[in-house]
């Protein structure tokens, strides 16, 4: 009897110490899957980029990002990213509120959430086929306006294929993605704030500049540093959409590994995309740290 009831505390110890095995292998599948897909990945353009192309280390592809096409590609880069995401964010925000301001189980919410999960996944050559079929040379909305009102959209040259179109097309996305992220922050704001900025005699305007807008500022910088992410690393829409050149990092990337005429610039490649990590690291660093503001509140 003694041996017995000496025997339930370690059986009692051994199941906090199966549950916690077990978890351990429930992480299995996420760790392999990162392992895989991100970190393996980022060590093969860690490793190619201080390789030089007869083997051995070297600092060779890391210099040839100083070249102006490669600076010019990353500008072209960022600048795309920037105000793709700066109007996302600001046009994403006012359709956000929007809804907040209906009720939280009605159907418009509902419909236009769901809409926006879906679209904000709606890119790549979908994506550049339906613009191309829509404000194209020979899209619809281009002939109707060209036959009814004589409006031609491309009297001042084909921006379709540009930095302008691009910017448009990017754009498409980003408004979706921005109501998704920067919804649960607005969903955070509380009536009684409002209320109680009123009852104290304080108007819309201050409310707005002294309560919620602070408040909602580290979310809102968050979510366009989030779109300014997504946007840089997007890579099929752009491709799909311009024929002739390669005016962003990506492209030149695409470029250089599968280029025919200049050979050996894989590793400069690989530098081009080392370079994209660390700017999305960086951009991605202070999103944490924007989203950890965001936290002390929102929780």
């Amino acid at each position: 009897m003694a041996e017995t009831v000496a025997a339930v505390p370690q059986r009692v110890a051994r199941r906090p110490r199966l549950r916690g095995v077990t978890a351990l292998l429930g992480t299995v599948p996420f760790f392999a899957y990162v392992t895989i897909f991100l970190v393996i990945p980022t060590l093969v353009v860690v490793i190619g980029a201080f390789a030089g192309n007869e083997g051995g280390a070297s600092l060779d592809s890391v210099k040839a990002l100083g070249n102006s096409y490669i600076l010019d590609a990353f500008g072209r880069s960022i600048a795309l990213s920037a105000i793709s995401a700066l109007v996302g964010a600001v046009l994403g925000a006012l359709l956000a509120y929007a809804l907040v301001t209906a009720k939280p189980d009605g159907v418009l919410r509902r419909v236009v959430t769901a809409a926006a999960g879906v679209l904000a996944q709606f890119g790549g050559v979908t994506l550049a086929f339906a613009f191309l079929a829509t404000i194209g040379l020979s899209g619809f909305i281009t002939v109707w306006l060209q036959d009814t009102f004589n409006v031609n959209l491309y009297e001042n040259g084909v921006w379709l294929f540009e930095l302008p179109g691009l910017t448009l097309v990017y754009t498409y996305f980003q408004i979706p993605l921005m109501v998704i992220v920067f919804l649960p922050a607005l969903d955070g704001i509380r009536p009684q704030w409002r209320e109680a900025t009123e009852s104290l005699g304080g108007t819309t305007w201050q409310y707005w500049t002294r309560v919620a807008g602070p408040l909602l500022a580290p979310a809102f910088l968050g979510s366009a540093l989030l779109l300014f992410a997504n946007s840089f690393s997007a890579y099929a829409t752009a491709a799909a959409l311009v024929s002739q050149g390669s005016p962003l990092v990506p492209l030149q990337i695409r470029g250089a590994l599968t280029s025919e005429v200049l050979l050996g610039q894989q590793n400069v490649g690989k530098a081009m995309a080392l370079g994209m990590v660390v700017v999305v690291s960086v951009v991605m660093a202070l999103y944490t740290l924007l989203q950890k503001r965001t936290s002390k509140w929102l929780g």
